[in-house]
């Protein structure tokens, strides 16, 4: 049953703790070319981006990339690139500056190889491990009107809902940075794969933004680190006694647990909101349950594209990048002369060109101390139950 676990009775399994202080964080990058903007903000703030890490966690950071494009025939350069594990910012640069944003084909993108050869890279198994996804096209396979040219799913076999599950078995935190609106039809996917590992799905609409969610996220997840061992209590004490755990109830008795402790933690806020949780939202929460891709292509629907933007997510055209498009007195559509004279490319990223969806002027992500959430809850118990499910075998 959705939702439930069933476990025997027995020893209660060890559960290897992971070191806050040592963070292990990789990205998967999408390299096509609508993604050039983030590739550069990544490469222009990774030396912020680590020294904010180690000087709020005092941390052991090493840092890995994995860029992906797509197979052939959609995209000739690359599926994925590989690059392990490094403590040197500057390696990490020097792999940013040699990456760039092209090619891409149809829609879908190799986003399960990517995910796979993130779960194979060379994780430290006491550090706590963190991969940031970049992305703002679905993987293929998921159903979305679009051209899709393995529309079967990934054409190396690769499943990734049964990536994330190992994923999260091993401890691997998964984060999505979904740039929208290209990313909004298929948030839902993203939502589920991310709440599988005890993650979060984090929206982007300025590429400006990526170091803030980057050293958010790694701030939130190493606070709740320093909590698993009470909630690996809680769940070691239900296996032990054979009963089969339903994750609601665990989560909302471990939540008030914590709050009657006084317990706080680090948390994202965007625009000084809580993020949205995929557990409160139907479609991610019910495809967050699901064991295979296969379910999910047939559960998932995709959320209807921002008015205004195409299928790839970008406006149709633009005068000149980073300036608003003139409208036609009251009638919400650019006037014809523009339409003629100034065709924008279908790679162009919504994020260096504004039309009839323009993002929030000043969104900004921050990560502070506040009372710890039952979203928060609820993704410490998947954690703890993959791994300690891991564990017991």
């Amino acid at each position: 049953m959705a939702g439930k676990v069933e476990v025997n009775k027995g020893e209660r399994p060890p559960v290897k703790q992971h070191d806050i202080k040592m963070l292990d964080l990789a990205f998967a990058m999408d390299c096509t070319s609508s993604m050039s903007p983030y590739i550069n903000s990544a490469r222009d703030n990774i030396r912020q981006i680590v020294e904010e890490i180690v000087a709020s966690e005092k941390g052991d950071v090493r840092l890995a990339l994995v860029n992906y494009r797509d197979h052939p025939p959609q995209d000739s350069s690359y599926v994925t690139e590989v690059h392990d594990f490094t403590s040197s910012p500057n390696t990490m640069k020097g792999w940013l500056t040699n990456t760039s944003a092209a090619g891409g084909g149809d829609k879908p993108e190799a986003v399960a190889d990517a995910l796979y050869d993130v779960l194979k890279l060379s994780w430290r198994d006491e550090a706590t491990r963190i991969c940031v996804c970049i992305s703002d096209a679905p993987p293929h396979g998921l159903p979305g009107g679009f051209r899709d040219g393995f529309p079967e799913g990934c054409p190396a076999g690769i499943d990734p809902i049964k990536v994330v599950r190992e994923m999260a078995a091993k401890g691997i935190t998964l984060y999505v940075a979904g740039c929208e609106p290209s990313i909004t039809p298929y948030k839902n996917f993203f939502m589920a794969i991310a709440y599988i590992t005890g993650g979060q799905y984090m929206p982007l609409s300025r590429a400006k933004v990526l170091s803030q969610v980057i050293v958010g996220g790694a701030q939130e997840e190493m606070s709740l680190e320093q909590l698993m061992e009470e909630v690996n209590e809680e769940v070691q004490a239900d296996m032990a006694s054979g009963r089969t755990i339903d994750e609601e109830e665990m989560s909302r008795r471990v939540h008030t647990k914590m709050m009657a402790k006084g317990i706080r933690s680090k948390q994202m806020f965007r625009n000084n909101a809580n993020l949205t949780s995929a557990g409160d939202i139907p479609m991610a929460n019910a495809l967050s349950k699901l064991d295979s891709f296969a379910a999910v292509r047939t559960a998932f629907k995709p959320e209807p594209t921002p008015r205004g933007f195409g299928a790839r997510g970008a406006p149709p055209m633009a005068m000149s990048r980073g300036a608003p498009l003139p409208m036609a007195m009251g009638s919400g559509a650019p006037p014809q002369w523009a339409m003629m004279a100034c065709p924008m490319p279908a790679s162009a990223h919504a994020e260096s060109f504004s039309l009839s969806v323009p993002a929030p002027e000043e969104e900004a992500y921050e990560c502070r101390e506040s009372e710890i959430t039952y979203d928060q809850a609820s993704r410490m118990v998947k954690k703890s139950l993959a791994r300690n499910q891991v564990a017991k075998k």
